[in-house]
């Protein structure tokens, strides 16, 4: 058992999938903004990159899961269509492109077990007219409904360190991708070295559990948050992880002096 999996959001007793659960449908309100609030903003040239890494490959048929309010998958869409060579597109113009069949284009499914966060989600899809191409719906990431070798490509952006059993949850996603398909990661980590390590520590300790507590009003979420990004498997250890669930050719890469990694594997 890994450490993170030994986190729960309220309490020792309890399964930890569901207290999650009730965690983002309490804070999905106010997610994007503090999310963009506490990270200054660099979380989105993170996923910029992850999503060009995997763009790479050219896959069509993605699950992101634990999507949350659909950020990433909003920004998959945009960026992985096929008319969207300056990989700078209008969203309008490709949510048209997509609508007149012109060209091939991407299918998302955005999978999550809050239903809060979906919420907030499918409202941001529709005003960007891009309900054709992303849907949502709700899934156990431990338990997915989906038939084996179904998506070129399952995404997850700052989720995995939520699963309840982390092997698990890997070896579902590992089973619903199609040979030759790509597991891509985006993960909240601690910096490895002095003195971004130790100012990081004053960050998620003192300045993430403030500002999340008064603007969401929840006071357990960004306490929880923080320490399960201190327990979850980083760098050459989560690599390993991956190789043994049954992936190859992983690779990963840190961002912004090691606050954040991708890992990208094919099945």
């Amino acid at each position: 058992m890994y450490e993170q999996e030994k986190i729960n959001p309220y309490s020792n007793e309890g399964e930890k999938h569901e207290q999650v659960e009730v965690m983002f449908d309490n804070i999905a309100p106010t997610y994007d903004t503090l999310n963009h609030t506490l990270s200054l903003g660099t979380d989105k040239g993170w996923r910029r990159k992850a999503i060009d890494r995997l763009g790479e490959h050219h896959p069509h048929t993605i699950l992101d899961i634990a999507t949350g309010t659909g950020d990433f998958a909003i920004l998959a869409a945009e960026r992985l269509t096929p008319h969207n060579a300056s990989r700078n597109a209008d969203p309008q113009h490709f949510a048209h492109k997509q609508k007149s069949g012109d060209g091939e284009g991407v299918e998302i499914i955005g999978a999550d077990l809050s239903e809060g966060m979906m919420a907030v989600g499918r409202e941001k899809v529709r005003k960007l007219g891009l309900d054709n191409v992303i849907t949502f719906q709700k899934e156990d990431c431990l338990h997915l409904s989906f038939e084996d070798n179904r998506f070129d490509a399952v995404t997850v952006a700052y989720g995995v360190r939520n699963f309840q059993d982390l092997e698990a949850g890997l070896s579902e996603m590992l089973r619903v991708l199609k040979p030759g398909g790509h597991l891509l990661i985006l993960e909240l980590a601690t910096p490895p070295h002095f003195p971004m390590k130790q100012l990081f520590w004053l960050y998620s300790h003192v300045w993430m559990p403030l500002v999340g507590r008064l603007i969401s009003k929840d006071k357990q979420a960004y306490k929880y948050l923080p320490a399960t990004m201190e327990a979850f498997p980083q760098g050459e250890v989560m690599e390993k992880i991956l190789y043994k669930v049954g992936y190859s050719k992983v690779e990963w890469k840190r961002f912004t002096f090691g606050i954040c990694t991708m890992y990208l594997a094919e099945k």
